[in-house]
């Protein structure tokens, strides 16, 4: 495991860090490697005094080596950063796990929507609680989102889940994610939509069950939030 400048919140944070120290790692090694026969080279067959300049025509397996060994090496550790991106991409993007409790996802120039389901847990009901730039959600619970776009493409992103995700107009995408810590947390829309995109900010809450309990509870009699519009709020 690894410790990173922000946070690692969700359940699957930690796979996305090590993939990307993974990567780091591997391609620091060659980059330090090859430059330090790259001036090797430049130091040991620098020009000297009375020394006549050699043609080198790579033709020879004493110089194709230089080249073909290290491809095949590079080859098997691009093997291990493949396997490494399969796994995490299947973790978060396929292999969803059974939903807990559902909110919708609802971005717009320039604000998000967030639905969240009432006192029933179901989404999609009389009772839901329509927040603008307010997700609330409990600690350790398995949530699918569902995200839409009513305009343009914006992109959902929770930095301290390591969660991003396109929204498309005309499509929902479900995706997940499970919170493993209390706390209030940056979304952002990590995709250019619009003069406005620098101020498309919103709030995570993640809570324990009692707060989140009375969240509900406190929202459940007010008149739900209508969606912003296109103006902004």
């Amino acid at each position: 495991m690894i410790e990173t400048w922000v946070e690692a919140v969700s359940t699957y944070a930690r796979d996305v860090d090590n993939l990307i120290l993974l990567i780091g790692v591997l391609v620091g090694f060659w980059f330090i490697l090859c430059e330090a026969v790259f001036f090797g080279f430049i130091i040991k067959f620098r020009h000297r005094p009375g020394q006549k300049a050699q043609y080198v025509t790579g033709e020879e397996k004493s110089q194709k080596r230089w080249i073909s060994i290290p491809h095949l090496l590079v080859l098997v550790c691009d093997v291990f950063i493949i396997v490494g991106a399969v796994q995490v991409w299947y973790t978060i993007k396929q292999n969803l796990p059974e939903a807990e409790q559902t909110v919708r996802v609802v971005g717009q120039q320039w604000a998000w929507t967030f639905v969240h389901p009432g006192k029933d847990g179901k989404l999609d009901t009389a009772d839901d609680i329509a927040l603008v730039d307010e997700l609330h959600v409990q600690a350790n619970t398995t949530y699918h989102y569902l995200l839409e776009s009513r305009d343009v493409l914006h992109n959902f992103s929770v930095p301290v889940f390591r969660l991003k995700q396109d929204a498309v107009p005309g499509r929902t995408i479900t995706g997940w994610f499970n919170a493993q810590k209390t706390g209030q947390w940056d979304v952002q829309c990590a995709e250019i939509c619009g003069i406005g995109h620098g101020i498309m900010g919103a709030r995570i809450f993640v809570e324990s069950p009692d707060e989140h309990a009375a969240f509900i509870a406190s929202h459940s009699q007010a008149a739900p939030v209508a969606v912003a519009t296109a103006s902004g709020r």
